[in-house]
């Protein structure tokens, strides 16, 4: 049984007590009350964990991106595909044609596949709407997934994802009549627990990032950012001034960037589904947020294109391979360390 403080907090033998379908009790045997009536179920020496934590998904989408990843293959940059129309903009055009009952009814089955790996706790972010009405409508579809499912979901907004085609060239703009206004409706609404933004070249620059961490925060939303995914755009930085809960990527991360996560407490999310699946060299500075005492969380980043994946023991087995994160850190990165970069 794994439960405590690192590396694993193992209790060797341990029990689980359980009343009225919620956990009541926990620790060694030698402490397990002799009641009679207590119906003992004997796990044989297996290991009980607590339920695992994606901090970092975007569930609820439609339509299909897998032949991008050929063009991924033969060296086309993710940045090229975006801006040639492909990328978020082709999802944004599949999910603003798809109705709220499909999209829920499609991200059901994935989140059914998590349920069987033994996930307990899934955030979902919108931002393939990118519009009032459907960014609103992916906010009620996730809600509505933690009511039919029984998980736990965390709803993030993630209207800063990308600029539409109707706001091209015109970000600013956007994150006035879109962003902004999406956040307000959000808190008022109680939609979403957080807000995210996507601050990199092909998105939004760290001014209009601020702007919306600085809505979110007005209106009591927590904050976390995709940061430093493709370039050193100091986001890490940038979601450590805000107090956010976690900042996402980070494989161009610098070493201001971690010595602020470290000082706010800012988690960092690992994603190596997107690493591998968009081909990506450099990766982000496990060893130097290890020395800096930055808590590392593991997530799939599952969503349509640059990381398909819907496994979270997958995705701890990639941290370890391609980052280098020990089994311990790995574990801790889909269990405490997912729940902490959650809130």
């Amino acid at each position: 049984m794994v439960a405590g403080s690192a590396p694993y907090g193992v209790i060797d033998p341990g029990y689980v007590a359980v009343r009225d379908g919620r956990i009541s009790d926990v620790g060694p045997m030698a402490n397990l009350p002799s009641d009679a009536d207590i119906e003992r179920i004997d796990l044989e020496g297996r290991w009980v964990t607590p339920a695992l934590v994606d901090c970092h998904t975007h569930l609820l989408f439609a339509g299909d991106r897998s032949d991008e990843y050929e063009q991924k293959l033969a060296g086309v940059p993710y940045e090229t595909i975006a801006k040639a129309g492909g990328g978020i903009p082709r999802t944004v055009d599949a999910v603003r044609a798809a109705s709220a009952a499909d999209l829920a009814a499609a991200a059901m089955k994935r989140l059914d596949v998590f349920a069987i790996e033994g996930a307990g706790t899934l955030e979902i972010k919108t931002g393939y709407g990118l519009n009032i009405e459907s960014e609103i409508n992916l906010m009620k579809a996730a809600r509505s997934l933690g009511l039919i499912s029984g998980m736990r979901i965390e709803v993030t907004l993630l209207a800063a994802h990308a600029v539409p085609p109707e706001y091209r060239g015109q970000a600013d703009a956007y994150i006035d009549e879109i962003c902004i206004p999406l956040i307000e409706k959000a808190a008022r609404r109680g939609l979403a627990d957080a807000v995210d933004a996507y601050c990199e070249g092909i998105a939004f620059t760290p001014d209009q990032t601020r702007r919306v961490f600085e809505a979110a925060r007005k209106a009591g939303l927590k904050i976390k950012l995709h940061a430093d995914q493709f370039s050193d755009t100091g986001g890490a930085a940038l979601a450590a001034e805000f107090g956010a809960l976690s900042a996402d990527h980070l494989e161009y991360t610098d070493q201001a960037g971690i010595a602020a996560m470290a000082e706010a407490g800012t988690v960092a999310v690992l994603l190596p589904g997107a690493f591998y699946a968009l081909g990506e060299t450099t990766k982000p500075p496990v060893e130097a947020l290890r020395k800096a005492g930055v808590p590392m969380a593991v997530a799939t980043d599952a969503n349509p294109g640059t990381s398909p994946l819907l496994s979270l023991l997958i995705a701890a087995n990639m941290s370890c391979h391609l980052f280098g994160l020990t089994v311990e850190e790995a574990l801790a990165g889909i269990t405490r360390e997912g729940a902490r970069a959650l809130g």
